[in-house]
């Protein structure tokens, strides 16, 4: 079966961002008149969202002077492959995945 994408997805506007007006001069509502006194509330849940969204723009993923120090370890000859290590941590990744798809 194959799915087709070829719609856009809809993105909801950010607090702030202007949004598109209808062109033509007269509205048809009444209510679509814009005045001063409009206010936009955003709950405490969504701005500990954005806290936390802006925290998370600070994480880095990957641990770059771990890497540098096992690319140089290996390219030293001092970087040791324990398999017993490895098939350890295999199965427990595999039984992890296993509980938590039955789950």
């Amino acid at each position: 079966m194959k799915i087709n994408n070829s719609s856009k997805p809809s993105t909801p506007a950010k607090v702030g961002q202007a949004t598109a007006k209808p062109s033509g001069g007269a509205s048809k509502s009444p209510r679509a008149k814009s005045s001063s006194d409009d206010k936009v509330e955003i709950g405490s849940l969504s701005s500990q969202l954005q806290a936390l969204e802006s925290s998370l723009d600070n994480v880095q993923v990957v641990d770059t002077a771990r890497v540098e120090a096992i690319k140089q370890a290996i390219s030293e000859g001092r970087f040791r492959v324990n398999p017993d290590v490895i098939a350890d941590r295999l199965l427990t990744t595999v039984k992890e995945l296993v509980l938590n798809h039955k789950g």
